[in-house]
């Protein structure tokens, strides 16, 4: 049975209209199948305006439409227009919804989750505790969109006007407390490759860089941080950078003297823990 709405009303009426069908078996099989028809598409609907779902799926023209608590879940809605369409709760999780036109619309507390939005058009949109994990974002655009308090979690293709220095350094916070370390550093340059002197983009990042075992450049970007903490006069910055170039001279010392051991790296690569008490209420976490 096909998974979206339009698909199944169209297979429904071709099996209730069809020379090709049984017509000898009537009362038994009929009915049934507009009924598991009507099911699928009244379980799309929820909390949606039905007639409003109606003419998404099959005009996917749907501005200012009714779709709250709508299950679109992995539809095909490509180049849709949901210009200031009500989207709240909706779940949309792996949905297509490439070159779709979403400005206006309102995502709160909506399932974007793997969904592609590739090209799709986000300004303005409403974003509220919106569920934006793992989908995929190239050459989507984001003006005067805030993603402050949506889920980013493996994001991909992210544009740098999704978001400031601080939401992108936020979300490689994250990703780095997760062990999604190259996701991390994909934040992390982000937030840099928008504010060449925030600091704490290059402390994260160094703490990351020192979780996957580049040393030599952990070092590098907490140093640089260091002197603009200093610049700053954060005291803080300045204190959590110095002990974690402390320690992670002391652990590469005590390896030259052959006295280096796996519970003194562990304890030098487990850092972040210390410097997350620094860097996280930076971002309200």
């Amino acid at each position: 049975m096909p998974g979206d709405g339009a698909i199944a009303l169209r297979w429904l009426k071709w099996k209730t209209t069809s020379s090709e069908y049984p017509r000898h078996q009537p009362m038994k099989i009929r009915p049934f199948l507009v009924a598991l028809g009507l099911t699928t598409l009244a379980g799309a609907a929820h909390g949606a305006n039905f007639e409003d779902l109606t003419q998404l799926l099959s005009t996917k023209k749907c501005p200012l439409c009714d779709l709250r608590g709508a299950g679109l879940v992995m539809v095909n809605l490509t180049r849709a227009d949901l210009t200031g369409a009500d989207l709240t709760g909706a779940n949309l999780s792996g949905a297509d919804l490439t070159g779709a036109n979403l400005s206006g619309a309102n995502l709160t507390s909506a399932s974007l989750n793997g969904a592609n939005l590739s090209g799709a058009n986000l300004n303005g949109a409403i974003i509220e505790g919106t569920d934006f994990r793992e989908a995929y974002f190239d050459r989507a655009t984001f003006i005067n969109t805030n993603l402050e308090t949506a889920y980013m979690q493996g994001a991909k293709a992210l544009p740098d006007t999704a978001g400031t220095p601080q939401l992108f350094y936020g979300w490689g916070l994250l990703e780095t407390s997760k062990g999604n370390y190259q996701s991390a550093l994909n934040h992390y340059d982000r937030a840099l490759a928008l504010d060449p002197e925030f600091a704490p983009g290059y402390l994260g990042r160094g703490l990351t860089l020192l979780k996957i075992g580049n040393e030599s450049s952990a070092k590098q970007n907490v140093e640089y941080a260091q002197l603009l903490f200093e610049e700053n006069q954060d005291e803080v910055g300045v204190k959590t950078s110095e002990q974690f170039l402390e320690d992670l001279a002391n652990m590469q010392e005590a390896r030259r003297q052959g006295a280096g051991n796996p519970q003194l790296d562990a304890i030098v690569r487990g850092v972040a823990s210390m410097a997350f008490k620094y860097l996280l209420p930076l971002v309200g976490l």
